[in-house]
């Protein structure tokens, strides 16, 4: 019997199961090597998010600022993953507890971050087929339905923070109770509707504008925390107290397990699809040239942020005695008190608020996303971001309800863990298509970018299980 389980669990994910060599017609039609078609799908995805797909159009013959300008905002869509509140939760406890030390840690997961979204960009360019698509056409339908499962389950879990980041925002800045304001997030689907109807710039315009909100809020904070600059720079230098120390490496592993967020590789594989670069190799190549700088930039924008919170927390709580800053409010509270400036808890506030309508956008065009790849099933905007954004309210309420304000903190950790648990399942097969010539054609990775995607791979992996296995251990006892 375990023989035989053995065989045909062998069988199932064997690489010839996943791949089937077919070629695309449309990929020989305009000048690119043969990708492969699904047995399951029939023939050629559809576009992915539909009329979107190569709806900006670039200006011809421009010079290289324009031509920036006008592939400039994928990245930073996908840099709001980089900002929520499980991210402002562990830079909060990190910088509190342990000061500057864990500012290198930041700088580490931000460039493995980097690493994967230009392979998640180089995946949409080269196939035109968002990680969705890619995994439909791939994968045998049993593995689609349980990777869709797991990405929706993910998305709600991203939606969860949200709510919370948003509804503790509302409270600091309005007074609103974190019950009311955990509804008060499901109004949000009107904001989604009006962004969509003003097209795909109108929506990167303003989630540009709220992280360049957050951007200024975070510029003010540090300069009012007058941080030294010698032991900032000397945080960003590893050491091995972080591996030393339980306390540090715990930390560590809560930093980089809510720095890379799973929905964030659909989602960029698809939205870089939105320009109007030629579908030829060689307009492919500059399309990838031009999405990985964008890509780049705007996570160096999410590094900074990041960074900020954790030198806010080292320079503010740590180095005023108050090592166990752990929760959102907690931080507001202390602020404006130890920095003797009252507008320090406001910014802190409003960048919190940005962040969580922020997320609301991404999130709903993620969700749409892998609905469409893995199901071929469309939902209308709205709808899909009321059912995703119900689902994520509910538990709040409840919580909220019953347990009053702490429990939103356990909620948040919680969003965090199954986060971490889905990751793997986003990472590993895009990892796997990038490395695959016969899907990739000539913008397959070459042999030292694999070995490299699968040791960051390897990384997430396994620091995810360790914090996974350590935090179900915490709420054994």
């Amino acid at each position: 019997m375990w023989r035989r389980c053995s065989e045909t669990t062998r069988a199932l994910f064997h690489p010839e199961h996943f791949f089937v060599a077919k070629p695309n017609p449309q990929r020989q039609a305009d000048g690119g090597e043969p990708a492969l078609l699904s047995r399951h799908a029939g023939g050629t995805s559809r576009a992915s998010l539909g009329e979107l797909n190569a709806s900006v159009r670039l200006p011809a013959g421009a010079g290289w600022l324009r031509r920036l300008l006008a592939f400039t905002g994928p990245g930073y869509m996908v840099a709001v993953g980089y900002m929520d509140p499980g991210n402002w939760a562990t830079d909060l406890a990190g910088g509190s507890r342990l000061g500057y030390l864990l500012l290198s840690v930041i700088l580490l997961s931000s460039l493995m971050a980097v690493v994967l979204q230009a392979l998640s960009a180089r995946l949409g360019i080269a196939t035109g087929l968002d990680l969705a698509q890619a995994c439909r056409e791939r994968c045998p339908m049993p593995v689609n339905i349980f990777l869709w499962l797991a990405c929706e389950i993910a998305i709600i879990a991203c939606d969860l923070a949200e709510v919370i980041g948003t509804a503790i925002a509302l409270k600091l800045l309005f007074g609103i109770e974190l019950l009311w304001g955990a509804v008060l997030c499901a109004l949000d689907v009107f904001l989604i509707l009006l962004l969509m109807r003003k097209g795909f710039r109108a929506l990167e315009a303003f989630v540009a504008s709220l992280l360049g909100l957050i951007f200024l809020c975070f510029v003010v904070q540090m300069a009012l925390t007058h941080p030294p600059i010698a032991q900032v720079l000397a945080g960003f230098i590893p050491r091995a107290q972080v591996i030393t120390d339980p306390t540090a490496l715990y930390l560590a592993i809560g930093i980089l397990g809510a720095t890379v967020m799973p929905h964030n590789l659909y989602l960029h594989s698809s939205i870089v699809q939105t320009r109007a670069y030629p579908r030829t190799d060689a307009g492919r190549r500059e399309g990838l040239r031009w999405a990985v700088t964008d890509s780049t930039l705007a996570l160096t924008l999410a590094l900074f942020v990041n960074a900020a919170i954790l030198i806010t927390a080292a320079g503010v709580f740590h180095a005023g005695g108050h090592t166990e800053v752990e929760s959102i409010e907690q931080a507001h509270e202390l602020l404006s008190p130890m920095l003797g400036v009252g507008i320090a808890s406001v910014l802190f506030a409003v960048a919190l608020l940005a962040s969580g309508v922020n997320s609301t956008v991404t999130a709903t065009l993620a969700g749409q996303i892998v609905m469409e790849g893995f199901l071929h099933l469309r939902l209308p905007h709205w709808l899909r971001r009321l059912i995703t954004r119900c689902l994520a309210v509910i538990p709040v309420v409840v919580i909220t309800a019953i347990y009053g304000e702490r429990g939103t903190t356990e909620l948040l950790v919680f969003s965090q863990v199954v986060l971490s648990m889905q990751l793997p399942l986003a990472v590993i097969p895009l990892v796997w298509f990038v490395g695959d010539r016969r899907l990739m054609g000539p913008l397959v990775v070459g042999p030292a970018t694999k070995v490299l995607a699968w040791a960051i791979a390897a990384v997430i992996v396994g620091l995810n299980t360790w914090l996974l296995l350590g935090t179900l251990q915490g709420w054994g006892t």
